[in-house]
């Protein structure tokens, strides 16, 4: 139970690191911060993404030992 609440709340403030990352590149006035506000926001929603993977895989691996099956 502990890991899902802590995944939630990673994931919140990855959010929130994507949404600064935008905010950078609307105000940016050279490159070299359009591309770092262009990473962060790709950085957080890929490891979003990652975090939703990995709950639904632990899901599944759940599902799967409730059943009896070792091989998923």
């Amino acid at each position: 139970m502990e890991n899902n609440v802590s995944d939630l709340i990673v994931g919140l403030m990855m959010a929130g690191f994507g949404l600064v990352g935008l905010f950078l590149v609307a105000g940016s006035a050279d490159v070299e911060m359009y591309i770092f506000g262009i990473a962060l926001s790709g950085f957080a929603i890929l490891f979003d993404l990652g975090l939703i993977k990995r709950y639904h895989d632990r899901r599944d691996e759940s599902r799967a030992a409730a059943r009896g099956n070792t091989h998923v």
